[in-house]
């Protein structure tokens, strides 16, 4: 999953951002609204974390212009402002969430794929396809009750694929949910994800769309 981080704050910024890495998501990091406007026009993030304190406008103002411009998707608040009227403020200017700093990334992490599950109608903590079942909160994979090991980058294109059940993803959309500015994408790299998922989970999974790209089919 690839999310927007809007931080003007270095240190936060950067530890969020490794963090969040580390929890398995692709971070892109922005320090101004300018360039979060930018990067939201530019690029399809499953989420925005936005800081309300930027240095050349308040964050109150990006997110409404993001609402105005029609951006569905989930936008949480992440401040020092913690007053009640702050959180009522933003709350109804559009935030999905509202998070006060210092903060626990494993609960951003959570506020997250509530958020993410809220705008997909998707009830159910956990995502399941056939045998095949995800847990989100520990990046757990089972097939038929039995835990397989998946690194960080195969359950988030795993993930994407049974979010997306039905739809062929091309290379393409599915480099830019796995990685953010800076990473290295060789260009084979969806393909040998694809190989190493089909060896772990057995091949009628996932589908190959010659000269499209990879879908899991529903039934």
């Amino acid at each position: 999953m690839r999310i927007l981080l809007v931080e003007d704050d270095p240190q936060i910024g950067r530890g969020a951002q490794v963090g969040l890495n580390q929890l398995g998501y692709a971070v892109d990091w922005v320090q101004t609204g300018s360039a979060a406007r930018t990067a939201v026009s530019t690029h399809d993030y499953a989420a925005v974390l936005l800081d309300l304190g930027l240095p050349d406008m308040d964050g109150l103002a990006v997110l409404k212009e993001l609402r105005s411009r029609g951006y569905t998707n989930p936008v949480l608040i992440v401040t020092a402002r913690a007053q009640t009227a702050d959180r009522i403020v933003g709350l109804d200017a559009g935030a999905d969430d509202f998070i006060v700093k210092p903060f626990d990334l494993d609960e951003v992490a959570a506020r997250i794929r509530a958020a993410t599950r809220r705008t997909t109608g998707r009830a159910k903590s956990t995502l399941q396809f056939r045998n095949v079942e995800l847990n989100p909160a520990n990046r757990s994979v089972t097939v038929a009750g039995v835990l397989v090991q998946l690194t960080a980058r195969e359950f988030a294109l795993l993930a994407d694929l049974i979010e997306h059940a039905g739809q062929v993803m091309t290379r393409e959309q599915l480099e830019a949910s796995l990685y953010g500015w800076g990473d290295e994408i060789e260009s084979n790299t969806v393909q040998v994800h694809i190989h190493h998922l089909r060896r772990k989970l057995g091949k009628e999974i996932i589908q190959t769309i010659h000269g499209i790209g990879y879908v899991v089919a529903k039934e």
